[in-house]
């Protein structure tokens, strides 16, 4: 290997190393002076890592702008090459693939249009095999972990050795505070599943407006995520695309150093000693909490037979009503949310239901 190539793998895999790891850029490359003089100004924080841009651009609606296509490869190229940072794009197609490869793209991401493609990713994966590169696999549009999980699988089995997720957010019907919900208790459950895998999450799109990045971005470092992407341009409210999500190098810079970074785990006896005083609270409180649903459960049934032995239908809509609005009254005195309180009593309903069914089906 000639050293050059050498010292771009190193200063590749000294980033994917590194936590928190800093990705950003434009949303989309325009121009080759926009990413290089992004590029220079993203580098002269040196706070940012890689150095992303959209090569190609799916978009929702056809005659919206989908992107300069493999023409701008060659201008992340010379950014790099001026100021060393490693570069990523996100490609969707075998083809993509190579041309990213044949123009020294350090890192792909596969994006969430794509995620949700089973024969899409299998053609990326196809394209990758053999391949020394790492990628990133953001969650599909939809809120579905087996598609996010099952990306993950095609591309493992492609031989790609280095893997990463990408937590962007997801669309539900109604949202609005949100460009894309964040939904994190699904990024909480893919990285239970994949404790190995570097997780990085996308505020920009999660918010699709810059006024609430700071608030995701440190939400996000505080549930342990390894790195936040965040698109930045040197001229936000003129890009060409996502311009309101956008922010400059400049501004990108005073935010991350606004974020409070937390760690995992720090070395010390005492804190450890009273964190697992703790700990072991909320396990005698988890334990109580099962014995008692347990035993509504025991009582759900015995109503179910009552019901059973009445013909009466299983779901008494008043009933139900009356049950929520109890817990309210109580929760806002527990400080507990009205959100919170209706997951919760639902997934209880639901075991509820369960248990009265099997009854009737005895």
């Amino acid at each position: 290997m000639q050293t050059a190539e050498k010292h771009v793998k190193e200063s590749t895999q000294k980033a994917w190393n590194k936590r928190p790891l800093i990705i950003s850029g434009p949303c989309s490359a325009e121009t080759e002076e926009q990413v290089i003089e992004t590029a220079q100004r993203l580098a002269a924080t040196g706070k940012v890592d890689m150095l992303r841009a959209g090569i190609w651009k799916p978009r929702t609606k056809p005659g919206m702008f989908e992107g300069v296509g493999a023409k701008g490869l060659p201008w992340l190229q010379q950014a790099k090459k001026i100021t060393g940072l490693p570069t990523t794009v996100e490609v969707a197609t075998g083809k993509q693939v190579q041309d990213a490869l044949t123009f020294d793209v350090d890192v792909l991401w596969i994006g969430a249009r794509t995620t949700v493609n089973p024969f899409s990713v299998q053609e990326v994966a196809d394209a990758l095999r053999g391949v020394d590169v790492p990628v990133l696999i953001k969650n599909p549009i939809n809120p579905d972990l087996e598609l996010w999980s099952g990306a993950v699988e095609r591309v493992a089995r492609a031989g790609v050795k280095q893997i990463g997720l990408i937590h962007r957010g997801f669309h539900t019907y109604g949202n609005t505070e949100y460009r894309n919900a964040p939904m994190w208790h699904l990024a909480i459950e893919m990285k239970r599943r994949n404790p190995e895998l570097p997780i990085i999450n996308d505020p920009s799109h999660i918010c699709g407006r810059r006024d609430i990045l700071k608030d995701v971005s440190q939400r996000a470092i505080d549930l342990d995520f390894d790195g936040l992407m965040i698109e930045s341009h040197i001229d936000p409210d003129k890009a060409w695309s996502d311009a309101k999500q956008q922010i400059t190098p400049e501004v990108l810079a005073e935010m991350l150093d606004s974020i409070i970074w937390r760690k995992e785990d720090i070395n010390s006896e005492e804190y450890h000693a009273a964190l697992e005083k703790l700990r072991q609270q909320i396990n005698h409180l988890d334990d109580e909490l099962m014995q008692i649903l347990g035993q509504r459960m025991k009582i759900a049934e015995k109503i179910g037979e009552y019901k059973r032995d009445n013909k009466i239908t299983i779901l008494q809509t008043n009933r139900w009503n009356e049950i929520l609005e109890r817990a309210f009254k109580k929760g806002d005195n527990l400080n507990l949310s009205h959100e919170f309180i209706t997951k919760y009593f639902d997934a209880v309903h639901m075991e509820s239901i369960n248990h009265q069914k099997k009854v009737l089906d005895a």
